[in-house]
């Protein structure tokens, strides 16, 4: 995976073959199995930006996760226009590799309107430089995991709030399976909206079925655990500052058939709601033979 912000806007630097038409590089050095739901969900989304009128903002997305895709050849994105409104527009975008579609993506994108306006409150939580480093507290489960965390994901800063477990700082009345975590880019980004609402969209992929596994005791990648993003939505309310702290509120309403459903809100720093998001992911024990 990118371990800079340069190599992270690097690969959503699409290559464009033809109109509608893009080739996504691969990050280098990665030790994956397979290519990251994220990156596969913020390439397409660039992709499609790039064949809408730049007035118009994309303001949701929803995904499927086909097949694991190879991290060692670049992923080829076709963008097909379905519809340019008086309002809105809508692409939906395959992604290719091996001539078989591993991911498919629907974006919604609308021009300035004014209208309603409220929002939930930001839940109370402690300030992010008040936070352990994510990778510090897998140190202390495993050096192995907290070494694969820093080679991989050290494009991002994320800080671990807290979560419902037994003795966590969440409380767990109502829900099980809450966690919260900070986040953003580990360095400075252009100010691009359109790149700021990819990075926004690689990072969401990042934590977010882990919330499933609160309950349960797991972690995604504890041994004899299966694991992988079958589909996942985003709706962004407000333009992102991906450098910028951003609060990763996350719960999981309910874990069944070998797969769990997790929802979360994104909220700013100052509070500003500023995009919310779901998944369902697959959480299979793996079956020893």
């Amino acid at each position: 995976m990118p371990t800079s912000v340069a190599e992270l806007v690097d690969i959503l630097d699409l290559e464009r073959l033809e109109v509608d038409l893009f080739r996504g590089a691969q990050p280098p050095r990665s030790t994956l199995q397979r290519v990251f739901g994220g990156q596969v969900a913020a390439q397409a989304l660039m992709a499609a930006c790039r064949s809408v009128d730049a007035e118009r903002r994309v303001h949701s997305l929803h995904a499927y996760f086909l097949r694991g895709g190879d991290t060692a050849v670049p992923i080829v994105y076709d963008v097909e226009r379905i519809r340019d409104g008086s309002s809105f527009s809508t692409r939906r975008v395959s992604a290719r590799q091996h001539g078989k579609v591993i991911f498919y993506l629907t974006s919604s994108f609308q021009r300035h309107e004014d209208g309603f306006d409220h929002q939930d409150d930001m839940p109370a939580v402690p300030p992010a430089e008040g936070c352990p480093d994510l990778a510090d507290l897998l140190e202390d489960i495993s050096s192995r995991a907290a070494d694969s965390w820093r080679q991989e994901w050290s494009a991002l800063d994320v800080r671990y709030v807290g979560d419902s477990r037994a003795g966590g700082s969440i409380d767990a009345a109502g829900s099980p399976a809450r966690q919260r975590l900070w986040f953003r880019a580990s360095g400075a980004l252009p100010d691009d909206p359109v790149l700021n609402t990819c990075v926004l969209t690689y990072a969401s992929d990042l934590t977010l079925l882990g919330s499933a596994l609160i309950p349960h005791g797991l972690l995604i990648g504890s041994p004899g655990l299966q694991a992988a993003s079958l589909d996942h939505a985003l709706w962004f309310h407000q333009p992102a500052r991906a450098a910028e702290w951003m609060l990763y509120d996350q719960v999981s309403p309910v874990a069944t058939g070998a797969r769990g459903f997790a929802q979360a809100r994104i909220f700013g720093e100052d509070g500003t709601l500023v995009a919310s998001v779901a998944q369902e992911g697959l959480i299979r024990r793996a079956h020893r033979g």
